[in-house]
């Protein structure tokens, strides 16, 4: 099976998975595109844009198993339940064994952002806040200290100043 068509039949699993939550499904998309997009900026190769489209596809698997379990969901929590519901679903959809090691790995970390070791965990980070800029309606400071701390590629970068300034402060 080509890697597009595993990326659209895992889009479809976890849209059933958030089914009638179309504030995680937009969430996903949005994180998935932008994922996509910085991916094929950077010149990812091949393998290595799956697991990243794949891994901002899934994940916020956690959120929903967290709330039910917890009541909460902050990051912590997600990175910590997350993982097992994304392997249960990839190894449904018949991904190879090393795949879903990588991506359970950046689903359990996606928020901790230090010793962030790959570019697939570089970019899906990005990708979440670029989304999480938006959603959380965060202001412009807010914006740009994460961009300072967190943005690594330049095709991320790009993307943050078009959508979030005008003018900028670049490092």
């Amino acid at each position: 099976m080509k890697y597009t068509e595993q990326i659209d039949l895992l889009e479809l699993e976890i849209m059933k998975f958030n089914q009638s939550d179309s504030r995680r499904i937009q969430h996903l998309v949005k994180v998935h595109r932008f994922a996509q997009l910085i991916g094929h900026m950077e010149k990812l190769d091949a393998h290595t844009q799956f697991l990243t489209e794949c891994a901002a596809l899934v994940h916020d698997i956690g959120i929903r198993p967290a709330e039910e379990k917890y009541g909460a969901c902050n990051g912590k929590l997600q990175e910590q339940e997350g993982p097992s519901y994304a392997r249960k679903m990839l190894k449904e959809l018949k991904f190879d064994e090393a795949d879903i090691e990588r991506i359970c790995y950046l689903v359990g970390h996606h928020h901790t952002y230090t010793n962030i070791d790959g570019i697939d965990y570089q970019i899906l980070v990005e990708a979440d806040f670029l989304v999480n800029f938006y959603e959380d309606e965060l202001r412009k400071d807010s914006i740009q200290t994460a961009f300072d701390k967190i943005f690594r590629t330049e095709s991320g970068k790009t993307i943050c100043r078009i959508s979030y300034f005008t003018e900028w402060k670049d490092q």
